[in-house]
């Protein structure tokens, strides 16, 4: 196979057209969902600085859950074993991104003391590309789902 661009790039670019951090990994895997991309963007839109730039969990790992849920979920209330098998998903992506990141608290990953004051996204600049770890972030976010789908094949899309 000629030289194939890794979803971790695809997420990567999603994020430095504009996109947030959640919404850079959903799109990603919009086809992969049954989603097209405005409807992947819309739905993961207040994930984005971890939950509503609140600096909680980090937006790219809320982008796996939303692309593992997608994929791996339930949706009876009383699947006990679904949502086990799902929440152990989650949790070992987790432990590999925490391994791999140090955490996945939004505000730790960028350093900061506490949540940000204001709702107001920053303007992206050449300067706020080089404070931040988001786009490389957004490239192992997509690539941890990548190898995660091709090591568990989902059973139905």
């Amino acid at each position: 196979m000629a030289d194939s661009v890794s979803k971790g790039d695809i997420a990567y670019e999603n994020f430095l057209k504009g996109y947030n951090c959640t919404q850079a990994i959903a799109v990603t895997f919009a086809k992969e969902l049954g989603l097209d991309e405005a409807a992947a963007a819309r739905l993961s839109s207040g994930f984005g600085g971890g939950m509503g730039r609140l600096r909680e969990v980090c937006g790219t790992f809320s982008g796996v859950v939303f692309v593992l849920s997608s994929l791996y979920g339930y949706s009876e209330p009383k699947d006990l074993e679904g949502k086990k098998d799902l929440y152990e998903k989650i949790r070992a992506c987790a432990a590999k991104f925490r391994s791999d990141n140090g955490s996945i608290i939004c505000r730790e990953l960028l350093g900061l003391e506490k949540a940000e004051e204001s709702a107001t996204p920053e303007p992206r600049t050449a300067e706020y590309y080089k404070k931040r770890p988001c786009p490389e972030l957004c490239r192992y976010a997509g690539n941890l789902i990548e190898d995660f789908i091709r090591d568990n094949p989902p059973q139905q899309v």
